[in-house]
């Protein structure tokens, strides 16, 4: 049947998305995702002790650097439990850091239905190709941010092995340059492929002008996807640097 998702933010305008809504039933053995026990985390920072209740949720990082996403996972009482990188000074930063947390090598070798099922996945995949101090070759022609789409392969992967159970929740972060890229198409084909994740059909149209919001919003069928741009300026580093954060509920 056909069905209307939400008015599209990001396009400031009325228009809606159209997609087809299919119903399936799956096969095999049942994945459900457990609801584990309250457990106390306690997590210092600045010298002040905090003190939390948290459920075991998990998280891996792919493009993960020097572990920004597992840091700032743990500060929120979420485990991080592995990690792709291939540069050696990270992964030692991180193997320092996070002495628990797996390290899994390059992402064009993971197999996501194969790697321990996490709740969250976060990447910042490469921005070269689509920031606007590069040549802005796009998320498919540049060799390097195309690998945006290794991530969403990963994520599909633990996704069918795990009956849709896991991830829940995926978390991108890259440059705004990714909002202009290629006209905006860029863009699109990030929100389009997330989407897709969930539902096979969705197709995300360019807003008017093919211009995005710097926060917006799309809601389909059992999922949705969210963004917003955030200056490091205003969170405690003395310079400007913008980045897309956008979070993707499967």
């Amino acid at each position: 049947m056909e069905k209307a998702i939400n008015p599209l933010t990001p396009a400031g305008g009325s228009a809606k998305i159209s997609m087809s809504v299919m119903s399936c039933g799956t096969t095999g053995t049942a994945y459900h995702r457990p609801t584990p026990p309250a457990t106390a985390a306690t997590c210092c920072m600045g010298g002040v002790l905090i003190e939390r209740r948290r459920k075991n949720v998990k998280l891996g990082s792919l493009f993960d650097g020097s572990g920004g996403f597992p840091l700032a996972g743990i500060l929120n009482g979420i485990e991080p439990v592995w990690a792709s990188e291939i540069e050696p000074y990270p992964i030692a930063v991180t193997t320092a850091r996070f002495p628990d947390m797996k390290h899994l090598g390059s992402i064009t070798q993971i197999n996501g239905g194969n790697v321990e099922p996490v709740d969250i996945i976060t990447f910042g995949s490469p921005c070269q190709d689509l920031s606007v101090a590069g040549n802005q070759k796009g998320i498919e022609a540049g060799e390097r941010s195309s690998l945006f789409f290794e991530a969403i392969r990963i994520i599909r992967e633990m996704r069918e092995t795990t009956n849709g159970a896991y991830p829940a929740y995926a978390v991108w972060e890259n440059v705004p340059g990714a909002y202009s890229s290629h006209g905006g198409n860029d863009f699109r084909l990030v929100l389009e492929a997330l989407a897709r994740i969930s539902e096979a059909e969705v197709s995300i149209p360019l807003p008017e002008k093919g211009k995005w919001q710097r926060a917006g919003e799309i809601v389909g069928d059992g999922w949705s996807i969210a963004w917003r741009t955030l200056d490091a300026q205003f969170w405690g580093v003395p310079q400007r640097r913008k980045r897309i954060y956008l979070v993707a509920d499967f």
